[in-house]
């Protein structure tokens, strides 16, 4: 996610037994596994509520219909998975009403709260069942807050969902953390006349109607909060670049200087291009952005498709924010945060990717923006106060994320050497599972340089204090 200013930065219920669980178990058979309930988070102690326990996701079929006159959003989700332990129920992120839910062909009993959809299958799950969970919901998203936060913006001409870390409850049923990616089919249909673009490659655009049916494709793991719908009118630039690779450029008709715009995206392939040769290949088959017609304030590295405000091009040319949001496919994408207090991993490598990319393109020296940035915050700045790799839930988008992040990767890179900092970083994205911690990164790095890096992470990511420019620090001996 990028900043456009420095960040200080009706259903059912369901009828559940009233027996209690001693009585069911009694009933059991000697060795029998009792189902359980699964947890109604992921187990991030920042956010709750997001995700749940019990269950994996394989893939989500995403079908929705959006009419920007009434604002009504109507939806039917498959989502397929597999349950990790017995469940007796179990619970979904959707914000949004369910008049109905099956669950492996047999309706299933349901029951909203403000975040959750608690299912109660007809059937319980044994551990390893695989899981299609059929849901029917509807509602205006943009109405409903929840915790003060109401992510669904509406746009002249339509609407677009795009956020961090919430907008998927909004629009789809999911288990809404990075923690547990997906693959994603994504159906939009719209009034004729609009355009509804997503993630991923466009498989088919048809008309129905009074309608226009959008189908989008991502075969790669995607966590729940990239998967993103803009909807209005856009003029749509496809093309494939010099490497063959295909990209898919989206730009609003309200936007009153479309050239700027026009001009930095045109950059994301020779950009891309530039981020495979520093931190090793593009994990995705496509490329491209889409630009906004209102000023919402950030952009976003929605997986192949960043989203991007009309604020980034009002006065010319941002190729900066490209080079930073296309990064985020590697750190943050491809790699995403296993809790949430990880984000420094996501934003302060991107950050750091920026200022490379300043190198390439302008001779700025990466050690001169290092020191003008550690120059400009005093040490009596409220700046140190927030460490990256601790921040608490509601800084996770402080400044200190992007600029301190940044600062650690370049001090780490002169600490164990160049050779020593991309050698690590191509392994963090290629050998990676899909998710990563703050241990996990210190652990490769410490594998990766033979040095004991315990001392050197604890003042960069874990202390409210500007760190002391010593070689210990990562600093050069004359600073």
């Amino acid at each position: 996610m990028s900043s456009t200013a420095p960040a200080a930065a009706g259903n059912t219920p369901a009828h559940e037994s009233s027996a209690p669980a001693v009585a069911v178990s009694a009933l059991a058979p000697a060795g029998a596994v009792v189902p359980g309930r699964g947890a109604a988070g992921a187990g991030d102690s920042y956010f709750p509520t997001y995700g749940n326990g019990g269950y994996r996701v394989n893939h989500y079929d995403v079908d929705v219909a959006f009419n920007p006159r009434t604002e009504r959003l109507r939806g039917r989700t498959v989502i397929r998975g597999r349950a990790t332990q017995a469940l007796s129920r179990f619970n979904l992120d959707l914000v949004l009403g369910a008049s109905k839910v099956v669950v492996n062909g047999r309706p299933a009993a349901h029951r909203r709260k403000p975040h959750e959809l608690i299912v109660t299958p007809r059937r319980p799950l044994r551990r390893g069942d695989a899981m299609r969970v059929v849901v029917r919901y509807a509602g205006v998203p943009k109405n409903r807050r929840v915790g003060g936060v109401r992510p669904w913006i509406t746009t002249k001409d339509g609407a677009v969902a795009v956020g961090e870390p919430e907008i998927a409850a909004w629009w789809f049923p999911s288990n809404d953390h990075p923690r547990d990616k997906a693959r994603f089919d994504i159906t939009l249909r719209v009034p004729r006349g609009l355009e509804a673009i997503s993630n991923g490659r466009l498989v088919n655009r048809r008309a129905r109607g009074a309608r226009t049916v959008w189908h989008w494709r991502e075969d790669d793991p995607m966590a729940t909060y990239l998967a993103f719908a803009a909807i209005g009118q856009y003029d749509i630039v496809r093309g494939r670049t010099n490497a063959g690779r295909p990209y898919l450029y989206a730009f609003s008709q309200q936007l009153r200087n479309q050239r700027p715009a026009r001009r930095s995206l045109r950059a994301t392939a020779s950009i891309t291009a530039w981020l495979e040769r520093t931190w090793g290949r593009y994990p995705y088959d496509e490329i491209g952005g889409v630009v906004l017609g209102k000023w919402i304030g950030f952009a976003l590295e929605n997986q192949t498709r960043p989203v991007y405000s009309r604020a980034f091009f009002e006065f010319g040319q941002d190729r900066s924010v490209v080079a930073h949001e296309m990064a985020h496919q590697w750190f943050g994408n491809r790699v995403a945060v296993d809790r949430w207090r990880d984000i420094w991993l996501n934003e302060g490598f991107a950050t750091y990717s920026e200022w490379l990319y300043a190198a390439h393109t302008r001779n700025a020296a990466v050690g001169a923006i290092f020191k003008r940035t550690y120059r400009f915050y005093g040490p009596r700045s409220r700046f140190w106060d927030v460490p990256p790799g601790a921040p608490g839930p509601n800084r996770i988008f402080d400044s200190a994320i992007y600029e301190r992040g940044a600062m650690t990767a370049h001090a780490l890179r002169r600490k164990i050497g160049s050779q020593s900092f991309f050698r690590l970083m191509r392994r963090w994205v290629r050998d990676n599972d899909g998710n990563g911690s703050t241990a996990e990164f210190s652990a490769l790095a410490e594998r990766v340089s033979g040095r004991q890096l315990d001392r050197f992470f604890r003042v960069w990511l874990f202390t409210k204090a500007r760190p002391r420019p010593t070689v210990a620090n990562g600093f050069p001996r004359r600073f």
